[in-house]
């Protein structure tokens, strides 16, 4: 029977595993992509990382998400990360729109869901945990695509889509990222394109919103507006800019695991059908990627991993429990993660990056 998770590791991560071996230690950051509901199928890997894998790892870690991945983030920061995990995962799985939903309804069951997440204890979690330092990614808007209405938004991502395909650098003229971090925490990004970043502190005043943000799709949420600490102006999705990463991260030397729902990461959220524009080597030369495998992905239901189109595909009585089959699934991608990692035979397993990318 195949493997049901693959694991990749760029150069310089190979090489230090294979001399240091593979234990909590080597990592000093944890990442989550965007991707929606394509998140369910990494609720296993999610259930064990920080409740069982890192959890008596001593040291600063650095947690760094956009959208869905800044969602769980906050999870695995707060002080029972497994309820907190298992919170976001039923109560996303189990959202049920209007037939037509309005960007109001849809962003005001978002909020809803952040509440729920978040429990009575997890933005002071957020803020005094020592060990675990969340990093929340936004995009600041500029122009046409900072407007509420629909017209603008769509005439906004339209420009930003052209300038995009001409070069990432021109994303710029309409977003900036902003990242915001958990206090007395240690990140720099290392960005190949050059994108400015802007840094703001997460507080019991901004935490709700930077989270509501960095999920904020155009034209289906609001953007979020004016954010304390922030400089002034509309936040909205995270993925914008930053997709699946194309970054490196310090200042400290360690790894990062990237537990993610696809072999190939995608640069930012324009880049989908830029099948040309690749990953820059630099940015994973430190990354090791935990992976459903194809085996895996191919005995779900429908033999694919959920996506936000199955809202509109799909009535809440077919998709709901399809995505709880996939959530219960992929306790499988968890069990076997710890089962490698207790028998000391995840390294026997540990393949070099499987896509290109730019050096």
């Amino acid at each position: 029977m195949s493997a049901p998770l693959d694991i990749f590791a760029g150069p310089r991560a190979l090489r230090l595993l294979k001399k240091h071996g593979f234990h909590p230690l080597m990592f000093d950051y944890f990442i989550g992509a965007s991707g929606g509901p394509k998140w369910f199928v990494l609720t296993g890997l999610d259930r064990v990382m920080f409740p069982e894998y890192f959890s008596n790892r001593g040291g600063q870690m650095q947690i760094i998400g956009s959208s869905a991945g800044a969602f769980r983030a906050v999870c695995a920061v707060q002080r029972d990360p497994l309820s907190a995990i298992n919170r976001l995962a039923t109560q996303y799985a189990n959202t049920v729109y209007s037939d037509k939903p309005t960007s109001l309804e849809i962003t005001r069951k978002a909020k809803a869901l952040l509440s729920f997440m978040l429990g009575e204890h997890g933005q002071e979690d957020v803020l005094i945990n020592s060990r675990f330092k969340a990093h929340i990614i936004t995009a600041r808007c500029r122009g046409l695509v900072s407007g509420q209405g629909k017209l603008s938004q769509l005439s906004g991502l339209a420009f930003s889509a052209a300038a995009n395909a001409l070069h990432r650098k021109h994303l710029q003229r309409s977003f900036t990222r902003t990242i915001f971090s958990a206090p007395d925490s240690s990140l720099e990004i290392y960005d190949p394109y050059g994108l400015r970043t802007e840094r703001a502190e997460l507080g019991f005043n901004n935490i709700k919103d930077a989270l509501l943000a960095s999920g904020s799709i155009p034209m289906v949420l609001d953007g979020v507006t004016n954010i304390v600490g922030a400089r002034p102006g509309v936040y909205r999705d995270g993925g914008i800019i930053d997709y699946h990463f194309d970054l490196a991260f310090g200042p400290h030397k360690g790894l990062a695991l990237y537990p993610h729902f696809y072999p190939r990461p995608i640069t930012g959220w324009f880049d989908k059908a830029l099948k040309k524009r690749l990953v820059h080597a630099s940015s994973y030369d430190n990354v090791v990627m935990v992976v459903p495998s194809a085996s895996f992905v191919e005995n779900l239901p429908y033999q694919k991993i959920p996506d936000r189109k199955d809202f509109e595909t799909m009535a809440p009585s077919q998709r709901i429990p399809y995505w709880e089959t996939v959530i219960s699934e992929s306790d499988r991608l968890g069990e076997y993660f710890m089962q490698q990692v207790e028998n000391d035979t995840i390294m026997d397993n540990i393949k070099p990056l499987p896509f290109s990318c730019f050096e």
